[in-house]
């Protein structure tokens, strides 16, 4: 299974290539991306990368539910699930639906 992560542009080198990174926890992740499927991207640009492949440009609020979804997968594993702490824009759908005659 692969899994793809948001990953921010911050140097480009060349028209199909760019350093990306992403802070998790303490540590700093940096690898080399290809661009080739979204075209260029100006640094500063949000992208979900899998297998060292820029697969979509990402806005604020995608990025956001993909961050909460990571984060809940890792509490997961850690032990600490709360499921009032994630996904809280499907609840919000949920008690819609459910309110709903």
């Amino acid at each position: 299974m692969c899994l793809s992560i948001p990953m921010q542009i911050v140097a480009l080198e060349g028209p199909d290539l760019a350093i990306v990174e992403r802070r998790q926890g303490t540590s700093l992740l940096r690898e080399q991306v290809n661009l080739m499927l979204i075209g260029p991207q100006p640094p500063g640009t949000w992208i979900l990368v899998a297998l060292g492949l820029a697969r979509e440009v990402l806005d604020d609020q995608e990025r956001a539910l993909i961050e909460d979804a990571l984060a809940a997968l890792a509490s997961s594993r850690a032990g600490s699930y709360d499921s009032a702490q994630h996904f809280t824009d499907l609840s919000s759908r949920f008690n819609d639906w459910n309110r709903q005659p």
